[in-house]
């Protein structure tokens, strides 16, 4: 009987053993086929759960016999259920593919680098500001993009004129004349044109702002040596917008903005017009404005035109006119005061963006590019003005072919510069013509599913200065679903001009002309290394952090030289400029709230002649604090906390730390919002510290400005969207 009962018990344990399967299967990326790490596999009748290891590989074993659901989830996937019968008739691993949840920043197509890859798969490193962003920025300063880009990180916002609020953008501690702007990939913001370019830029006809910090000269050429600016316009769909934006504030300020687009059959429109315009406002009652008088009037209409699905074409006109005076508070409102002191600028922008793209078959593309930019400017202060015309031209053709593996991008451009000064005293003319032969290449290769390489070769021919070869590369490493790190670097050049943040704040006046017998190209090589790493700790939490650091050197830079006769020249000094620091980006967001932390450390340092010094107005530390409650399509408020460290300044002393805040409130309805925001909550004011001025109010001597002058501002506005 005891042999009988073994014998039983035996075959009991081979069937149960044979009751009970295994299952193997590698889980890809739908849409790229690489594997993917930390996948959930939950069999639903019995709570088995595997999780896949870094080659996407999971397994699970004492699976009964029959019919079987088991659901697989990630962080970033759409969860994907199938059903299995038990055995399997193929016991090989299968493979299962997830499809990954749309998010909007893998929606946003980057244009800078020219490349049609997602924005997780270009090496170059790209920051971008768009849709929610751009709304609630345009919210803080609807007239113009200045706000915008200063409360990025690595970036600020620096004041030339204590009067007429005249700024320049400096990324990474490096001058204005550094940095690069772009409108759809055009430079229309250079030379004599660069100065007011952030304040007669309205943000409520674009669509995104794409930002590369580091040199991009392989791409666009000289000038984007500290890195550049694309501001990118709305095109139209066939759904018609129509937007309207008012806003008015408590410096006596007021904006009209209104948009419109319409794509039709084979044409599409769009049409952005705006007036901007304020009073002179002095809150610190010290008789010179804070916030200039000035009125502008923007008018951006756009043709496209549709050919068929393979050709295409689109024209537009982008103008500026605007009037512009700051000074004596008592003389601007015309009390009848004499000798007084003033800053008048005059301007009118008109340039023209043309570009014509046909498309040969799926990878293969050929774009024709043209712009033409009229800038005049004149600028009035007591006894002295400054009158001159830059006409300036940009011609590129480009062909790129994309695979599967491989973009490639090449092409050639014209840019001509010409500026002519009017004779008004007997000081020498400023003029100069400049003529830019370039032509480049360059190529996206996808290595391997983890490796992304990006290199590009530049040459640009540049009449007076010679050739110069500017070369790139830059890597992308996918560590995992959640880690991954750029790194990069290239060479860079900035033709000589005497547009620059130093002789600005001097009006120009006694600058003498550039001498391209004397003066020579500023030279530069920079890198940029960043890791970032994104999850979600639970189903409400999620988390991402951003950290860069960077390095730019400039060969014998271009620096305004006092000389013993009064006069100022620029001179290639014997030394360099460096800049060296870190980026750190925070995101952390909880069900309706999102967290930003941004940090800035710069060092930013002169070499001359073997004495190194801080380069002025460059903030050592600098964090950027943002906290958003968000209910969709109902509510945003916003609170806003930004500081700055101590700056060296110019004549030697050093500026006080500071720490900005403000509040943003906005209720939404289906076609129209209102909002408030408040900026500067403490009333911060660089007229607190002290003067901005030395010697008497009728001939002043500004000090630099290194702090708000306008203080404490609320403004309201309403958004109509039809």
């Amino acid at each position: 009987m005891q042999k009988y009962f073994f014998i039983i018990m035996a075959m009991f344990v081979v069937v149960s053993v044979q009751a009970q399967n295994s299952f193997k299967a590698i889980v890809k990326n739908e849409d790229t086929k690489e594997p993917i790490t930390g996948v959930s596999a939950v069999v639903d009748s019995t709570n088995s759960i595997s999780v896949s290891d870094e080659n996407g590989t999971i397994l699970i074993t004492n699976i009964p016999h029959g019919e079987h659901s088991i659901t697989f989830s990630s962080i970033g996937y759409k969860k994907k259920t199938e059903v299995f019968t038990f055995p399997l008739v193929n016991e090989d691993a299968l493979e299962i593919f997830l499809e990954s949840e749309a998010e909007e920043i893998e929606e946003i197509t980057i244009t800078s680098t020219r490349s049609t890859r997602t924005i997780k798969d270009i090496p170059t490193r790209v920051e971008f500001i768009a849709g929610e962003e751009l709304e609630e920025k345009g919210n803080m300063k609807p007239g113009d993009i200045r706000m915008l880009l200063n409360e990025s990180t690595g970036i600020q916002t620096q004041q030339t004129s204590a009067i007429s609020a005249n700024s320049s953008i400096r990324i990474q501690g490096l001058d204005g004349r550094y940095t690069q702007i772009l409108k759809d990939g055009f430079p229309l913001y250079s030379g004599a044109s660069s100065g007011l370019g952030l304040l007669q830029t309205p943000p409520l006809d674009l669509k995104q702002v794409e930002i590369v910090k580091g040199s991009a000269s392989t791409l666009y050429g000289g000038g984007a040596i500290a890195g550049l600016v694309n501001l990118i316009s709305k095109t139209p769909s066939e759904e018609r917008e129509l937007r309207f934006h008012i806003n008015g504030t408590s410096a006596l300020g007021l904006d009209i903005n209104g948009f419109y687009s319409q794509k039709f059959d084979k044409v599409g429109l769009t049409l952005f017009a705006s007036h901007n315009r304020n009073a002179p406002y002095d809150p610190a009652d010290i008789k010179l404005t804070a916030i200039p008088k000035f009125e502008r009037f923007n008018i951006n209409p756009k043709l496209f035109v549709y050919f068929n699905d393979k050709t295409k074409l689109d024209f537009g006109l982008n103008t500026a006119f605007e009037n512009r005076i700051g000074g004596n508070i008592d003389y601007i409102k015309n009390k009848g005061i004499t000798g007084a002191y003033f800053e008048k600028n005059d301007t009118r922008r008109i340039s023209t963006q043309l570009t014509f793209t046909h498309q040969f078959n799926e990878n293969e593309r050929l774009t024709f590019r043209n712009s033409l930019n009229n800038f005049n400017r004149v600028i009035s202060i007591p006894n002295y003005e400054f009158d001159g015309v830059q006409n300036s031209t940009f011609s590129e053709i480009t062909y790129s072919h994309n695979g599967e593996t491989s973009d490639w991008v090449t092409g050639a451009n014209l840019w001509s510069d010409n500026f002519t000064e009017k004779q008004t005293t007997t000081f020498p003319l400023r003029d100069y013509n400049q003529i830019t032969f370039g032509a480049f290449v360059q190529n996206t290769l996808k290595a391997k599913g983890w490796l992304h390489i990006e290199t590009g070769l530049r040459g640009d021919y540049i009449t007076d200065y010679g050739f110069a070869l500017l070369p790139k590369a830059s890597v992308l490493f996918k560590v995992s679903e959640k880690i991954s790190s750029r790194i990069g670097g290239g060479l860079g050049y900035k033709t000589p001009t005497i547009f620059t943040d130093e002789s600005e704040r001097i009006q120009y006046q006694n600058v003498l002309p550039i001498d391209n017998n004397f003066n020579s190209l500023e030279k530069s090589y920079g890198t940029n290394f960043d890791v970032n790493y994104k999850t979600n700790i639970t189903d409400e939490i999620s988390f991402s952090i951003n950290q860069m650091f960077f390095y730019t050197y400039i060969n014998n830079p271009l620096i305004l030289t006092p000389l013993s006769n009064g006069t100022f020249q620029f001179v290639n000094i014997d030394g360099h400029i460096d800049t060296k620091g870190t980026e750190t980006n925070i995101k952390l967001g909880y069900e309706d709230f999102k967290l930003f932390v941004g940090y800035t450390y710069t060092d930013a340092q002169i070499d001359q002649n073997g004495i190194k010094s801080q380069n002025p107005l460059t903030a050592k530390h600098r964090f950027n604090n943002v906290l958003m409650y968000e209910v969709e399509d109902k509510w945003k408020v916003g609170l806003e906390a930004y500081y700055y460290s101590p700056q060296k300044l110019s004549d030697g002393s050093t500026g006080k730390n500071y720490w900005i805040c403000g509040v943003m409130i906005e209720k939404l309805w289906e076609h129209f919002s209102i909002y408030t925001n408040i900026e500067n909550l403490t009333d911060i004011r660089q007229t607190r510290f002290g003067s901005i001025y030395t010697g008497t109010i009728d001939n002043p001597v500004f000090k630099d400005i290194y702090a708000p002058l306008d203080g404490f501002v609320i403004n309201a506005g309403i958004k109509i969207k039809l």
